[in-house]
Order: structure tokens, then sequence, then C-alpha cells
């Protein structure tokens, strides 16, 4: 009896161990399985290490590996990443809430003519090649953001408060694009720098009042030069406007003069060329014609034949006329 039940016993625990080994197996299997397929999103790439050393890069989609021996790494490459400096933005959104902490160690820098500005700005970003990104350089993300601040010191350090503050900031974003850029590249950490903007260039705290009277004092002397600008603009236009009019009328007046000596001469010239064809007739012909404008002018005429005598009493010599 106590055989049977031993025998018993035994094929009870051999076919719950096949069992139990069936289970293992299967969950063996479900496992691998789970570890096998990944999902890439579309703005991802999927790097995989097979036993520590890369081996591709995978596009978006369903994608299969070999569970325990590969590694996959996802990068987010299509998507626009950034850093802040001198502030920290908690919540973002049409009403953007930021941290009330100080970050005066990243902000507070050094202008070329040694003063002394808060700047606050953001760099954006994607990765370009994830494979430099993650194997490259050890954390890509921190040297990055030594690098930015690295090279913002640099620029700032090169220019004047007044630049930094008012007119130069543009021009300061854009050096330190360049700047950034040139060193992601030499150090081959993959990233792409797409942006950066300055967004908040104060003076410290203890000195606003004066700058604030300097930057007034700056706009009024602006707005006294366009005023000028704009008092030039009235008077100089006009005055060389009344002037090229007077040269014009002179050389109107010029030209009129000219053409009119010049028509007098020809027909002068015309009048003596007729006078050389027969002089005796042209002379008769002046001397009637003064005649005729003279004779008029003067007065009472009497034509005596020069042989007539005693002809005095016939005169009416009392008349006016």
């Amino acid at each position: 009896m106590a055989n049977e039940e031993l025998q018993n016993f035994l094929n009870q625990l051999k076919t719950n161990s096949k069992k139990l080994t069936r289970i293992i197996i299967i969950v063996v299997v479900v496992i691998i399985l789970l570890n096998s397929w990944f999902i890439i999103e579309p703005e991802e790439i999927g790097v995989i290490l097979r036993l520590g050393k890369y081996n591709r890069s995978v596009d978006p989609g369903f994608k299969m590996k070999l569970p325990y021996i590969e590694k996959l790494y996802k990068v987010p490459v299509e998507r626009q990443l950034k850093q802040e400096f001198g502030f920290r933005t908690v919540k973002a959104g049409i009403n953007s809430s930021y941290s009330s902490r100080s970050y005066n160690n990243e902000s507070l820098m050094l202008t070329g003519d040694l003063n002394v500005a808060i700047v606050e700005w953001i760099v954006q970003y994607r990765i370009g090649d994830p494979y430099k990104y993650l194997f490259k350089v050890r954390n890509s993300t921190k040297t990055l953001r030594d690098m930015t601040e690295a090279a913002m010191r640099e620029v700032i350090g090169d220019r004047t408060v007044n630049e930094v503050l008012t007119i130069g900031r543009q021009n300061i974003a854009n050096a330190v694009q360049v700047t950034l850029q040139e060193l992601c590249n030499q150090y081959q950490t993959g990233i792409k720098i797409e942006q950066v903007v300055l967004q908040n260039v104060t003076p410290p705290d203890r000195v606003k009042a004066s700058f604030n009277e300097v930057n007034e004092a700056q706009q009024d002397k602006e707005k006294l030069i366009n005023q000028a600008y704009s008092e030039y603009n009235k008077v100089v236009p006009r005055a060389l406007g009344e002037a090229k009019q007077m040269i014009q009328q002179s050389e109107g007046y010029a030209l009129n003069r000219v053409n009119r000596a010049e028509g007098d001469v020809a027909r002068f010239v015309a009048i003596y060329d007729e006078y050389k064809k027969a002089p005796q007739v042209t002379r008769q012909r002046i001397y009637l014609e003064t005649m005729n404008e003279i004779l008029p002018k003067t007065g009472v005429k009497y034509i005596l034949d020069e042989n007539a005598t005693g002809v005095l009493p016939l005169l009416n010599l009392d008349s006016k006329k």
C-alpha cells in the first residue's frame, strides 16, 4: 500500500514537473518576444548596440532586436530641444510660469568695458547625428550647456555694456550661434544649433536707476536728432528746388537772348546781302523810311524852291502850326 502511494506521488510529481517546465518555457518565450519587439516613434531614430558595440540604426516603425544581447537607445532626432540659461520654465503655455530661484551664476556677465549685465537666453537645437550624440562625447547635453555658457561669456566679453543692453543683442545671438556650432562640430557632439535667443538683458538691480536715466538721455538725443533731420528735410530740399528753378530760368533767359541775337544777326546779314546786290536802291529806301519816321515829328514843314524870291510875305509865320 505504501509502495502504491509512493508510486502515485512520484507520478504526480513527474506530471507536475512537466507542466511546470512547459509553463517556464512559455514564460521565457513570452519574455523573449516582449523584449524582441519595440516601436520607434516617427520623430525618433533607434540606435542598437550588440554586446556593447554599435551595430545599426533603425527607422521609425515596429522593429525587432535580440533580447539581452542587443540594447536599444531611442534618440528624438526630429524634435526641437532647448536649454534655458539664467531662468527655468516651470510651466509653458500662454501664461508661462517661471522658477523664482536665482540663477545669477549663469546669467551674470562681464562686458568688454568691465561692466556687468544680467543675460538670460535660450538655445534651441536638434540632434543631427545620433551615433555621435550617444558615443562620441560623454553626456552631450551637459557638454552643450558648458560650451554654450562659455561661448556667451566670450562674445559678451568683446562688447560694451551699451551694445549688450541695447543695439547689439541680435549680433550677439548670431555670434554665439556660429561659435557654438563650430564647437559642436569640433567635439563631434552630433548636435545642430538652430537658434540662440536672448530672452532678457538687464543691468544689475543696483544700477538700474542710473541705466534708465542714461537710456532716457539717449532717447532724448535721438529725438532731437530726428527733429533736426526733419527740419533739414523740410528746408534743404526746398532750397535746392528753388536753386534749380533759378538755374533753369537763367538758362532759359540765356537761351532766349542768344536765339534773339542770332536772329538779329541773321536778319542783318540777310539785309546786308540784299544791300550788296543794289546799294543805291537800298540807300534810297533807307532814306525814305528814315524821313518817314522823322518828318511827322518836326511839326510844320515848308518846302521852297531854291530859286524862288519874295515868298516870305506869303508865309503865315505867326501861325503855331
